[in-house]
């Protein structure tokens, strides 16, 4: 009998792009279909960009998504040298709702079932209407931690771990030649800890034959602090309680955890927390979602929604998305901001600055950066920000917790699981691995080769 194979079609010496397939006698899954973000920043740049038009053609000439039969669209593929074939997948397996995990699975053919947790398929959802991001009308099966999913040959329990996004997932896949671990994106230092602590634990008494483990923040130096995000809410309130001007807060959209730290900040301190539109629409689709506590936004006096200038500039509700419209009634614009500076903690993404030549901060206002992974949908070059933060005098304050395990965590979750062999991936430096693990055999993968069970 044929051993079951993995093949890397991304996350090789790259942060994120993850897309595994796993071949198990005749059961073909992939765990993950990410976007590269570093692969088509090689080719690409913010004036130009993929054709919509040409599908998946443009990403299939640079080697972003790999050359199968049985995998694409027919529509995604029509222009390319790719003929048209049933799905030869049996299966997307989606460890969390991040980009870099899901970004390419519009070009997948609908008929391949997608597998995901119910936290991550409302998000997903989510993202439809504010980011007009549609991952396509696949069939989608949501599962909940423990819940074991069988999948032809193949049985897979997926066991909630802590990110920097709610819903995230590791893997413990039994194959017909043991155990398979893939742990996903995971940390040990949010206010989930307990979760990636369950994981471990669990995975560590199946024996792994191979676990395929992230290492994002694995380098040489690390060379920025690694907040927890009890340590993010001390110093962020730190900077709040001791300014009476405007303080503004980045974060990612997605960071439920970080959304909550800043509305505690600014409770403690007699501020109304402004938040976008998009963001007030994901949290009300999270709101009925009992592990994750999000306070009902629509009734908390504590929450406004910031509306920016539309069509009109007349702040219309015909001006709005009719997914925006629900939030208007509690929606303040640039006025309320420029006069209530000392009153209010405005959430505004980097991409929005923009909105800052309006709200014209006081001199000296506050400006807390909480994001800083290596690549973000959401954020915008160093260069530029501190341009506009120079512009505006803004003070700057990098504060934030990472969703990615530290060395030393990482370290210690691989050791508490023992596998027999470790295979790197969502890292730029595996060979880092066979330093951090002399008792482990340590594998350095290449794109596209398959490695046996």
């Amino acid at each position: 009998m044929k051993n079951p194979t993995l093949t890397f079609y991304g996350g090789v010496e790259e942060i994120g792009g993850n897309k595994v397939l796993l071949e198990d006698r005749d059961t073909r899954v992939f765990l993950d279909f990410g976007a590269s973000f570093s692969g088509e920043a090689e080719f690409f740049s913010s004036y130009l960009t993929p054709r919509n038009v040409n599908g998946a053609g443009d990403y299939l000439e640079f080697d972003l998504l790999p050359r199968l039969n049985g995998l694409y669209r027919r529509d995604m593929i029509k222009n390319t040298s790719l003929k048209y074939a049933s799905p030869s997948i049996d299966a997307i397996v989606l460890s969390h709702p991040h980009i870099d995990h899901v970004g390419y699975l519009p070009f997948i053919d609908e008929n391949i079932p997608v597998y995901l947790g119910e936290c991550t398929k409302t998000i997903i959802d989510a993202m439809r209407e504010p980011s007009r991001f549609d991952l396509g009308q696949h069939e989608f099966r949501t599962f909940r931690t423990g819940r074991k999913i069988g999948i032809g040959n193949l049985e897979i329990q997926p066991i909630h771990v802590d990110h920097s996004v709610p819903g995230a997932y590791g893997f413990i896949i039994e194959t017909s030649k043991g155990s398979l671990i893939y742990s996903g994106d995971l940390r040990r230092h949010g206010t989930m800890a307990h979760m990636t602590e369950e994981f471990a634990e669990k995975a560590s008494e199946h024996d792994p034959d191979t676990m395929i483990s992230e290492g994002t923040r694995i380098c040489s130096q690390e060379n920025q602090i690694i907040h927890s995000e009890n340590s993010v809410k001390a110093e962020s309130n730190d900077v709040v309680e001791n300014t009476s001007s405007l303080v503004i807060v980045a974060f990612h959209s997605k960071d439920v955890d970080r959304f909550k730290t800043f509305y505690e900040i600014a409770k403690n301190n007699d501020r109304k927390f402004v938040i976008s539109l998009k963001l007030a629409y994901l949290l009300w689709k999270l709101k009925d979602d009992p592990a994750l506590k999000i306070p009902n936004i629509m009734k908390e006096d504590d929450i406004v929604f910031y509306k920016k200038r539309k069509r009109t500039g007349e702040f219309a509700e015909t001006d709005y998305y009719v997914w925006e419209r629900p939030f208007l009634e509690k929606a303040v614009n640039h006025e309320y901001v420029r006069e209530n500076q000392s009153k209010v903690l405005f959430n505004l993404d980097l991409i929005g600055f923009t909105e800052l030549i309006d709200i014209r901060p006081s001199p000296g206002s506050h400006f807390i950066h909480s994001m800083s992974e290596p690549f973000s949908e959401e954020d915008v070059n160093n260069d530029v920000m501190n341009r506009w933060l120079e512009h505006f005098r803004l003070k700057h304050h990098q504060i934030h917790a990472s969703g990615h395990c530290q060395s030393k965590d990482l370290t210690g979750i691989i050791n508490q699981i023992q596998p027999k062999r470790v295979m790197p991936i969502h890292t730029e430096h595996p060979e880092l691995f066979k330093k951090l693990f002399k008792n482990l055999r340590v594998e350095i993968v290449d794109k596209g080769k398959s490695y046996n069970l």
